[in-house]
């Protein structure tokens, strides 16, 4: 019977199983210079079962030739009752056949004594990764299925009842507790920096949670501000300046525009990621970072990447754990409730009474492409509780607002246009197949809201829902 996967919790022990404690030694100091400190061990192979049931682990290195319980014996009951943990066989002999079986049992590498620091790290770091993502996976599906969150109170800050918001939600509460790096991705004004708060709150991490925007600026200014400097470190450096990776102190540090960096800032960026430590202006000797970073962008890092404006081995290891947050004009759903809690908020900051928005108010916005976002929307409705002098609130500003901003439409032709949308279609759709597209691209623009979309195509809500219903029927 398989032991359902474990909660992952940071700095789960790499477990050592050897009858030789000079080995066990041995490999303990390797994993601890390397920075991997939670270590348990064994030397009788008859204890292993019973701690596995007793706690979590991350990784088993075990050896092959023990007395009781050999090494390849242990293998398959592991696999069949942990198949979550990885299990690295660590042994002296190089025969290549027994290899190839314990590889085939579900070994996850093997070994051979005496391990290189290197090769033994690497292996144990990526045997520990492949867990967390095992896990995640895990936690993830369940989480799909169940459609509930742990931590509901963590996201109200979150005006939604978007189902892609509710679903980056639960991945945020997967991912919290682990380690690595979070990209998030989204139009300027979506919540990017309140998801990654979200993200430092739900990690428990004892740190701080520290914001900068890294938009433009040089190599200099990033490593004295991300690492501080020493004393003496250039002209007016006459004190030790800790940087904001220390100033965090094992919380989160969300850096902001991250596709603006430069090349030279993106190679610091990719060591401190992988290495986990960073040299402060000045220093001989690196110091190690325990910071989690947060990182967003409103650029198309893949289309840097092609351009040869942002690394692709920084990419690759952004995009471990990525959240794309959808714009407004995905969430037109939200509307009605993010124009009530602005126009409380408003309100509230303006010391008025929250005034009655009129009913037109929300087709006249689903129809807006918000260029600005949330954030955008926030604005409008505040400066139209500022102007606002009566019980319900006034249409005008945000018609003229948008007339400002909407591009001009192009006049009609006096005479028959000789491109259409239609040119390229070889066979020309009925006026019912017709009418059933233009529908459901409407309602793809105002996710699923009818009332929107059919003001979107010249409709009643009635006659668009009317319209669906035939659909169904036919």
């Amino acid at each position: 019977m398989k032991t359902k996967m474990k909660r992952n919790k940071q700095n789960v022990p790499v477990l050592i199983v050897d009858d030789d404690i000079s080995v066990v030694n041995s490999l303990e100091l390797q994993l601890k210079s390397g920075g991997i400190d939670q270590i348990l061990h064994v030397l009788d192979s008859r204890d292993l079962m019973p701690i596995l049931k007793q706690r979590e682990i991350g990784v088993i290195l075990l050896d092959i030739l023990m007395p009781h319980l050999s090494g390849d014996e242990l293998l398959p009951i592991i696999i069949e009752h942990y198949p979550h943990i990885p299990v690295l066989m660590v042994t002296g002999s190089h025969d290549i056949a027994f290899a190839i079986k314990c590889m085939k049992l579900g070994a996850y590498d093997y070994l051979i004594k005496p391990v290189e620091d290197a090769r033994l790290i690497s292996s144990v770091s990526r045997a520990l990764e492949m867990r967390e993502l095992r896990w995640e996976y895990s936690a993830f599906k369940e989480k799909i299925l169940s459609r509930q969150l742990d931590n509901p109170d963590v996201f109200s800050g979150i005006i939604t009842r978007n189902p892609q918001m509710l679903t980056i939600f639960q991945y945020i509460e997967t991912i919290a507790l682990t380690d690595r790096p979070v990209l998030i991705t989204g139009d300027s004004g979506v919540g990017k920096e309140m998801l990654a708060r979200n993200v430092h709150t739900l990690s428990q991490r004892p740190g701080h949670f520290i914001a900068i925007n890294v938009a433009g600026i040089d190599e200099t200014v990033f490593s004295d501000t991300l690492f501080g400097h020493v004393k003496g470190a250039y002209t007016g450096a006459d004190s030790l300046r800790k940087g904001l990776v220390e100033q965090a102190q094992a919380g989160t540090l969300f850096l902001d525009e991250i596709g603006d960096l430069n090349m030279p800032c993106q190679v610091k960026l990719l060591r401190l990621l992988q290495e986990k430590e960073f040299f402060p202006l000045g220093a001989d000797l690196p110091k190690q970072s325990r910071t989690r970073l947060v990182m967003a962008t409103n650029c198309d890092l893949v289309a840097k990447q092609r351009q040869g404006t942002f690394r692709t081995d920084l990419l690759f290891r952004l995009q471990t754990n990525q959240i794309h947050v959808p714009p407004l004009k995905k969430r037109l759903g939200d509307l009605p409730l993010l124009i009530d809690f602005f126009l409380e908020q408003a309100a509230r900051e303006l010391k008025k009474k929250k005034p009655t928005p009129p009913r037109e108010l929300n087709m006249l916005l689903a129809n807006y492409y918000f260029p600005g976002n949330i954030r955008e929307l926030e604005g409008m409705i505040f400066e139209a509780v500022r102007r606002h002098t009566s019980k319900v609130l006034s249409l005008d500003y945000f018609r003229e607002y948008i007339a400002q901003r909407s591009p001009a439409l192009p006049k009609k032709p006096d005479h028959q246009p000789s491109e259409t949308p239609f040119k390229a279609w070889s066979v020309l759709p009925s006026h019912k197949e017709l009418s059933e597209l233009l529908i459901n691209e409407a309602l793809l623009r105002t996710d699923g809201n009818k009332s929107a979309a059919a003001h979107l195509i010249g409709m009643t809500r009635s006659g668009l829902i009317k319209a669906l219903q035939r659909k169904k029927q036919t």
